[in-house]
């Protein structure tokens, strides 16, 4: 197992700082990866971030987490939370602790948001917290 967390985004997270900042926030994803890459360090842990818009993507990179030994995933799948069996199939597919990191709480936003298909095989969920949840997450994480 290497030290390395990977921090997988979903769809439209590119648009973070931009897209509904009164949901989400004003921090990009590029803020989020400057904090995470801080902590990180402070926590003896390397980031490798990235983001997609495209679902198969995320499961090729979880399946690469599990190849390349990452210590765990940190993963925002956005809108897939709600929709993916295909990143549900792939986080019990690995062992790699999975952590589900969202922004807001989607269980305080429309109904068709409450399920979340990662979450049924995650570890844990971190949510609500704006930027502040990866955080949380990657602390969770140095405590594995």
């Amino acid at each position: 197992m290497t030290d390395t967390v990977y921090v997988l985004n979903g769809p439209n997270l590119n648009l973070l700082g931009l897209r509904e900042p009164e949901i989400y926030g004003s921090d990009t994803l590029d803020d989020i990866a400057a904090m995470l890459e801080d902590r990180a360090r402070e926590l003896g842990l390397a980031i490798d971030m990235r983001q997609t818009n495209h679902e198969g993507m995320l499961v090729d990179w979880l399946h690469e987490a599990q190849a390349e030994g990452a210590r765990a995933v940190l993963l925002n799948p956005a809108a897939y939370t709600h929709t993916s069996i295909a990143l549900l199939d792939a986080v019990r597919a690995i062992r790699t602790p999975v952590i589900e990191v969202h922004l807001s709480d989607p269980a305080t936003r429309e109904p068709f948001r409450h399920q979340s298909y990662v979450g049924m095989a995650a570890a844990r969920t971190v949510k609500g917290l704006g930027a502040r949840s990866y955080l949380v997450a990657l602390d969770a994480v140095a405590e594995l």
